[in-house]
Protein backbone atom coordinates (compact mmCIF):
# COMPACT_ATOMS: atom_id res chain seq x y z
CA UNK A 1 0.00 0.00 0.00
CA UNK A 2 1.30 3.44 -0.93
CA UNK A 3 0.13 6.74 0.52
CA UNK A 4 0.61 10.34 -0.44
CA UNK A 5 -0.59 13.49 1.29
CA UNK A 6 -0.42 17.04 -0.06
CA UNK A 7 -1.54 20.18 1.75
CA UNK A 8 -2.26 23.63 0.39
CA UNK A 9 -4.22 26.72 1.31
CA UNK A 10 -7.06 27.64 -1.03
CA UNK A 11 -7.92 31.36 -0.77
CA UNK A 12 -11.64 30.95 -0.08
CA UNK A 13 -13.94 30.25 2.88
CA UNK A 14 -14.06 26.66 4.08
CA UNK A 15 -17.71 26.09 3.09
CA UNK A 16 -16.97 27.20 -0.49
CA UNK A 17 -13.87 25.01 -0.78
CA UNK A 18 -15.66 22.01 0.69
CA UNK A 19 -18.45 22.44 -1.88
CA UNK A 20 -15.89 22.51 -4.75
CA UNK A 21 -14.66 19.07 -3.75
CA UNK A 22 -17.96 17.55 -2.57
CA UNK A 23 -19.69 18.36 -5.85
CA UNK A 24 -17.05 16.43 -7.78
CA UNK A 25 -18.02 17.84 -11.19
CA UNK A 26 -17.82 21.49 -10.07
CA UNK A 27 -14.12 21.74 -11.00
CA UNK A 28 -14.51 20.29 -14.53
CA UNK A 29 -13.63 23.61 -16.16
CA UNK A 30 -10.26 23.64 -14.41
CA UNK A 31 -9.17 20.00 -14.79
CA UNK A 32 -7.66 17.92 -17.60
CA UNK A 33 -10.24 15.19 -16.84
CA UNK A 34 -14.01 15.35 -16.52
CA UNK A 35 -16.24 14.14 -13.69
CA UNK A 36 -19.61 12.79 -14.87
CA UNK A 37 -22.27 11.82 -12.33
CA UNK A 38 -23.37 8.25 -13.12
CA UNK A 39 -25.39 7.44 -10.00
CA UNK A 40 -26.83 10.01 -7.60
CA UNK A 41 -26.06 9.77 -3.92
CA UNK A 42 -28.19 10.52 -0.88
CA UNK A 43 -29.69 12.77 0.39
CA UNK A 44 -28.75 14.78 -2.74
CA UNK A 45 -27.08 13.95 -6.05
CA UNK A 46 -23.56 14.61 -4.71
CA UNK A 47 -24.26 12.79 -1.43
CA UNK A 48 -22.91 9.53 -0.03
CA UNK A 49 -23.18 6.78 -2.63
CA UNK A 50 -22.74 9.14 -5.59
CA UNK A 51 -20.74 7.52 -8.36
CA UNK A 52 -18.75 9.56 -10.83
CA UNK A 53 -16.91 8.51 -13.96
CA UNK A 54 -13.57 10.33 -13.95
CA UNK A 55 -11.73 10.46 -17.24
CA UNK A 56 -11.63 11.55 -20.84
CA UNK A 57 -13.77 10.28 -23.73
CA UNK A 58 -15.22 7.39 -21.71
CA UNK A 59 -11.84 6.11 -20.53
CA UNK A 60 -11.21 6.37 -16.80
CA UNK A 61 -12.26 5.19 -13.37
CA UNK A 62 -15.44 5.18 -11.30
CA UNK A 63 -15.34 6.83 -7.88
CA UNK A 64 -17.93 6.41 -5.14
CA UNK A 65 -18.40 8.96 -2.38
CA UNK A 66 -18.27 7.06 0.93
CA UNK A 67 -18.26 9.82 3.55
CA UNK A 68 -19.24 13.48 3.73
CA UNK A 69 -18.84 15.58 6.87
CA UNK A 70 -19.94 19.07 5.81
CA UNK A 71 -17.08 21.59 5.71
CA UNK A 72 -14.70 19.06 7.32
CA UNK A 73 -14.09 15.81 5.42
CA UNK A 74 -14.78 13.92 2.19
CA UNK A 75 -13.85 10.32 1.50
CA UNK A 76 -14.24 8.33 -1.70
CA UNK A 77 -13.04 5.06 -3.17
CA UNK A 78 -12.40 3.79 -6.68
CA UNK A 79 -14.88 1.04 -7.48
CA UNK A 80 -14.07 0.33 -11.15
CA UNK A 81 -11.60 1.00 -13.92
CA UNK A 82 -8.27 0.95 -12.09
CA UNK A 83 -5.83 -1.91 -11.53
CA UNK A 84 -6.00 -1.59 -7.73
CA UNK A 85 -7.14 -3.80 -4.87
CA UNK A 86 -8.19 -0.64 -3.09
CA UNK A 87 -7.87 3.09 -3.54
CA UNK A 88 -9.23 5.61 -1.04
CA UNK A 89 -9.05 9.39 -1.22
CA UNK A 90 -9.56 11.52 1.88
CA UNK A 91 -9.86 15.30 1.75
CA UNK A 92 -10.01 17.37 4.93
CA UNK A 93 -10.66 21.08 5.38
CA UNK A 94 -9.61 23.48 8.15
CA UNK A 95 -9.58 27.24 8.59
CA UNK A 96 -6.19 28.78 7.84
CA UNK A 97 -4.76 32.27 7.47
CA UNK A 98 -5.73 33.41 3.99
CA UNK A 99 -8.37 30.75 3.37
CA UNK A 100 -8.84 27.03 3.85
CA UNK A 101 -6.18 24.41 4.50
CA UNK A 102 -6.94 21.45 2.24
CA UNK A 103 -5.23 18.16 3.10
CA UNK A 104 -5.64 15.61 0.30
CA UNK A 105 -4.51 12.05 0.96
CA UNK A 106 -4.62 9.02 -1.32
CA UNK A 107 -4.01 5.44 -0.21
CA UNK A 108 -3.65 2.93 -3.02
CA UNK A 109 -2.90 -0.78 -3.20
CA UNK A 110 -2.06 -1.75 -6.81
CA UNK A 111 -2.94 -5.24 -8.09
CA UNK A 112 0.46 -5.51 -9.75
CA UNK A 113 3.77 -5.16 -7.93
CA UNK A 114 4.88 -1.54 -8.23
CA UNK A 115 7.53 0.09 -6.05
CA UNK A 116 5.86 2.22 -3.37
CA UNK A 117 7.89 5.30 -4.32
CA UNK A 118 6.69 5.06 -7.92
CA UNK A 119 3.08 4.71 -6.78
CA UNK A 120 3.50 7.69 -4.44
CA UNK A 121 4.80 9.84 -7.32
CA UNK A 122 1.82 8.78 -9.43
CA UNK A 123 -0.59 9.65 -6.61
CA UNK A 124 1.02 13.10 -6.26
CA UNK A 125 0.46 13.64 -9.97
CA UNK A 126 -3.24 12.86 -9.43
CA UNK A 127 -3.70 15.13 -6.39
CA UNK A 128 -1.84 18.21 -7.62
CA UNK A 129 -4.24 19.10 -10.47
CA UNK A 130 -7.21 19.06 -8.08
CA UNK A 131 -5.53 21.44 -5.66
CA UNK A 132 -4.51 23.73 -8.54
CA UNK A 133 -8.06 23.62 -9.93
CA UNK A 134 -9.52 24.63 -6.56
CA UNK A 135 -7.13 27.59 -6.34
CA UNK A 136 -8.07 28.70 -9.87
CA UNK A 137 -11.79 28.34 -9.13
CA UNK A 138 -11.40 30.32 -5.89
CA UNK A 139 -9.64 33.14 -7.76
CA UNK A 140 -12.65 33.71 -10.04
Amino acid sequence: MASTTIETVVPAPRADVYKMFAERDSLNGYLPVKFTLKQPGSPDAAGVGARYHVGIAGVGVTEETTELVPDERIEYKIVAGAPVRSHVGTITFADAPGGTLVTYRMDSDPKVPVPAKLTELFLKSLISPFLSAAKKAAAK
